[in-house]
């Protein structure tokens, strides 16, 4: 019986084909790592705070192109700057106001969110509609847009996600939690429409509590938007908003833009204060706000630890339990304020066993008995045993040895110590010889 075949001349060449093209590919690989030299150092990040860019660089080795990069960037100096520090393009923006356009000096504000080219360094002169674009890319760190966490490096916007990784696909949920699933929060939108009045100088538009996000309010009118704030610890302010900027309301960056028919209000949050939106009436016309934002849900469940166990040993129970949890003042409050967000839904509570180490062998004791004498000493006595104790609770003897951790109750103790009541006579009383019997 033939056990394996002959291999033909043509499987024979397609084999050696394989191996060589095998070959010839590994080498190729080898060759073109070979031709780089080491990654060198990273630099400086681009940066102090609030997100920059660090680089490292490497050198071909070949007289010949090297396929691939020479440079790769990592993010770095992923701490929030310090709300004074001012907005990061209003920076470079204003580092162009000692420099003549156009044979003139300007206050250089700048222009966000721009579709088209987010990382090019565009600039609106202050007070003014134009616009001008100084410098082909911002610096690297500079965000693409205002409410993302994506930079421009290199003049390109890069994704960034919420772990400050570049390229990566983790994101923020519109409250602010990272890889989160929307559920902090609520969304709020809607439409004001202010009423001619010739006494009413100004009306409420919204108030936008503490800590919401995502904030766009877009007024269409003649009528103008202002601002009042009141911080959790009480102190309150005012903004008129009267010229197109970045601004900082209360540790609030504010993004305002004033056109001749309309006005937008943005903040991306999260707000450090309460905000409560307001419009100056002109008197000339109806004015209409629309706005929408993200409000966080203040009041949450929080469940508890787990309380302490029923029993210290052989088998006990404990429960959690859910309180309500007031974000803002870090405290246990009321149930009913948990209540006004539907959203809100109570844990349940939940159930475990513990402690279920059989107990250690114990000593223990009948009831005494009754004492052997009323008074002037007696001797009562018990019976006492070494037992154990298993999870459902049974109690068993078991031998005296398992208990010799603890010491043995006494079996036997004295009692009705006291004395005993006895008879005690006195001396006699002098006889009295009654009255009549003298005379």
């Amino acid at each position: 019986m033939e056990c394996c075949r002959r291999a033909t001349p043509g499987t024979l060449l397609l084999f050696l084909a394989f191996l060589l093209l095998s070959s010839r590919t590994a080498r190729s690989e080898e060759d073109r790592d070979g031709l780089w030299d080491a990654w060198g150092p990273w630099s400086e990040c681009s940066r102090t705070c609030g997100g920059g860019a660090s680089y490292s660089l490497r050198r071909c080795l070949s007289s010949k192109s090297c396929e691939g990069r020479n440079i790769r960037y990592r993010t770095c100096s992923n701490v929030d700057c310090p709300p004074e520090a001012g907005d990061f393009r209003a920076q470079q923006c204003s580092a162009h106001n000692d420099v003549k356009h156009h044979g003139q000096f300007y206050e250089w504000l700048p222009v966000s969110n721009d579709p088209d080219n987010p990382c090019s360094l565009k600039c609106q002169a202050k007070g003014t509609t134009l616009v001008v674009e100084l410098a082909p890319k911002v610096l690297d760190g500079t965000r693409c847009y205002t409410e993302s966490l994506d930079m421009c490096i290199s003049g390109l916007c890069q994704i960034v996600g919420c772990d400050h990784q570049l390229g990566s696909t983790v994101k923020e949920d519109n409250c602010g939690v990272c890889n989160g699933d929307g559920s902090t929060c609520r969304l709020v939108r809607g439409q004001y429409k202010s009423q001619l009045s010739a006494t009413k100088l100004d009306d409420t538009v919204v108030a936008i509590p503490y800590g919401s996000r995502h904030i766009r309010l877009v007024l269409k009118g003649p009528d103008h938007l202002y601002l009042e704030t009141k911080t959790l610890q009480g102190a309150k302010g005012e903004n008129s908003l009267s010229s197109t900027g970045n601004f900082l309301v209360d540790n609030s960056s504010v993004d305002f833009q004033k056109f001749p028919d309309k006005e937008i209000l943005r903040m991306a949050g999260p707000l450090t204060a309460d905000f409560i939106v307001k419009i100056r009436n002109s008197g000339s016309a109806d004015s209409t706000v629309q706005f929408i934002f993200y409000q966080p849900i203040i009041h949450r469940w929080r469940e508890t630890d787990f309380f302490p166990c029923s029993a210290t040993c052989g088998g006990g129970y404990q429960l959690t339990s859910a309180e309500c949890y007031d974000l803002r003042s870090n405290r246990v409050v009321a149930d009913q304020y948990c209540h006004y967000y539907p959203e809100n839904i109570k844990p349940k509570p939940k159930l475990q066993e513990c402690n279920l180490d059989p107990c250690p062998a114990r000593w223990e004791a009948t009831p005494w008995t009754a004492c052997s004498s009323s008074c002037g000493g007696g001797i009562q006595s018990r019976a006492v045993s070494c037992v154990e104790e298993d999870i459902q609770g049974h109690v068993t003897s078991v031998e005296e040895w398992k208990c010799m951790y603890t010491p043995k109750m006494p079996i036997a103790q004295p009692c009705n110590i006291f004395d005993c009541p006895k008879w005690l006579a006195q001396e006699w009383s002098p006889v009295t010889v009654p009255s009549f019997f003298v005379h």
